[in-house]
């Protein structure tokens, strides 16, 4: 019998979407499910590559690790078990597990959402992988580490409150017009516009915006959905 295991870290470059669709709008959001390299507090080091195998048998049969709220509590009921989201994208980079999924507008769904974009800081951070170990080797001496994971079948994937790595932190949360400069430089650049341009718009209109956001206008959100709706028109034509 292969016994599920866990594996927390917080959430890297949590990024928080605001996008049309559900009521608030889609609830996207990224991060990563593990940290290459990184001896964990189990005394474990996933090395990379490990979840290489796994990802690709997803992408072959769409069947893709589920996204759960604190590994589905333990329980095994129906409702601890029901997932609150989907993992859209699963890839592995030099850092670890890049993980970018949307949280279904349901209640629980919402409520982690909530927690996510809490002020000053997010209320939960973390996100935890459920594997089972294919490869792996043991230590022989007390400074190496306990496993070194070669191989892991990918399970499940879930946001949690107690992460037990403590290196991965979050540094970004972007909702609305949390743009930096360079980025709606980008932005109006993909637009059509030329650098030239986009720095014009910039210096005599991002920092009103961003003014309008410190100051809580209730125009800031219409501005932008109308910006991302002109620059998808553009971008098709």
């Amino acid at each position: 019998m292969n016994t599920i295991e866990h594996k927390r870290v917080n959430l890297i470059d949590l990024v928080i979407e605001k996008k049309d669709g559900a009521p608030e709008g889609e609830m996207r959001f990224k991060g990563y499910g593990a940290v290459f390299g990184n001896i964990d507090s189990y005394g474990d080091v996933i090395e990379e590559g490990a979840f290489s195998k796994t990802l690709k048998e997803a992408r072959k049969t769409g069947t893709y690790p589920a996204m759960l709220l604190q590994h589905g509590g333990w329980g095994m009921s129906a409702q601890d078990l029901m997932p609150v989201g989907v993992w859209d994208t699963l890839e592995e980079d030099q850092k670890g597990l890049a993980s970018e999924g949307v949280l279904a507008p349901i209640q629980r769904g919402v409520e982690a959402y909530t927690l996510m974009k809490m002020k000053p800081r997010p209320a939960i951070t973390g996100l935890s992988i459920g594997y089972i170990p294919r490869k792996f080797s043991m230590g022989t001496k007390p400074d190496e580490p306990r496993r070194k994971l070669h191989e892991v079948e990918l399970v499940e994937i879930s946001l949690v409150t107690f992460p037990a790595n403590g290196k991965a932190r979050i540094s970004s949360v972007k909702s609305g017009m949390d743009f930096t400069e360079r980025e709606f430089e980008q932005l109006m650049q993909d637009a059509g516009l030329s650098r030239k341009e986009a720095r014009i718009v910039i210096s005599q209109g991002f920092r009103h915006l961003k003014a309008m956001q410190d100051a809580g206008s209730a125009e800031l959100d219409d501005i932008v959905a109308a910006i991302k709706h002109n620059t998808e028109l553009l971008q098709r034509t």
